[in-house]
């Protein structure tokens, strides 16, 4: 199957100054307004949660998103599914892709948060697992899983027994109580593997970023020695700009960084181009760059993000949309 990662959305095609020259130019931060848009079949539906949507794909004449369901708030819960759509707007749930795992394991009490990798002709779905039941006095200890297909319609197996990164086993890093959110990228060859993680002890408000890298797709995935590279951030959506990578920060870290886009030449040492207002929340975004490793990435369009419908309300996806300028600050 053709897998095409350039075919427009109809969208008005807009030329702006890339992150890099931004900042260089009289330190400019620009600015990123945020719309949405309600979406029917994955959207508002009384009883079930959806939330944690991956990055969106293209293959062929159809966009596919990943996703969580279960019928709890949280995503602790929860099994992956996974919908399509022929434009962005209209999409269909297909069903269930991943299923919990066995009793007593890694990902035994729940399988969620997955973002998609498309590598070697092949479909990685990369998910979060957690093996305690949800509850009263939960501590999560979530792992980052791995799931192989040779179609993004499935089936799909599983890459091993163990997870494909797990939290440190030293309680000084910023990831030594979980990691989640896992969010990939191609960089001279390499697979750049973004993830969130928080240090034992620490809150949700104090995760942190980090990234690990492989040759291959299914790993051994290394963290890199700088981690943490950013020091915020609940959720993960970066993408590749230019000869660097971007990340859209939300609501959480150092006040100097959220809600904000940080660009880094290195994929590593990441700084504020841009303020964004309205910003989404467990986003993914349509990254039609991401894989190819061509430097031509621009700035993330569009996409999806978990919305919350209130106190009775479970979480549910809705579309994003984003409006770009540049000024100075």
């Amino acid at each position: 199957m053709k897998i095409n990662y350039f075919q427009p959305l109809g969208l008005t095609a807009l030329l702006f100054l890339t992150p890099a020259k931004a900042q260089a130019e009289s330190d400019k931060i620009g600015i990123v307004e945020i719309s949405y848009t309600e979406l029917e079949n994955i959207g508002l539906q009384d009883g079930v949660m959806r939330r944690d949507p991956s990055d969106i794909i293209k293959v062929g004449d159809l966009f596919y998103l990943w996703y969580s369901k279960g019928n709890i708030a949280p995503g602790y819960d929860a099994t992956v599914w996974y919908a399509t759509s022929p434009d962005g707007m209209n999409w269909t749930e297909k069903g269930e892709v991943l299923g919990k795992g066995e009793a007593g394991t890694w990902e035994g009490a729940s399988v969620f948060t997955p973002n998609i990798l498309v590598a070697e002709g092949r479909y990685w779905l990369f998910y979060t697992g957690t093996s305690q039941e949800f509850g009263k006095n939960f501590n999560p200890d979530s792992k980052i899983g791995l799931a192989v297909s040779d179609s993004p319609d499935g089936p799909w197996e599983r890459v091993g027994n163990e997870p494909v990164l797990k939290n440190s086993d030293n309680p000084e890093d910023f990831d030594s109580h979980l990691i989640d959110d896992a969010c990939l990228v191609v960089r001279d060859g390499k697979y750049w593997f973004y993830y969130k993680g928080r240090q034992l002890g620490k809150s949700p408000a104090q995760t942190q970023m980090g990234v690990a890298i492989a040759d291959k797709p299914e790993g051994p995935y290394v963290k890199h020695e700088a981690n943490p590279v950013i020091p915020g951030n609940h959720e993960v959506i970066v993408w590749p700009e230019g000869n660097g990578v971007a990340a859209m920060i939300g609501t959480v870290g150092p006040k100097e960084i959220t809600n904000s886009i940080l660009y880094a030449e290195d994929g590593l040492n990441f700084k504020k181009t841009h303020k964004v207002a309205n910003g989404p929340v467990g986003a993914g975004a349509y990254r039609p760059e991401a894989f190819t490793d061509s430097k031509k990435g621009g700035h993330a369009e569009w996409g999806v993000e978990l919305q919350y419908a209130g106190k009775k309300g479970l979480p549910y996806i809705q579309r994003w949309d984003a409006k770009w300028s540049e000024q100075a600050d």
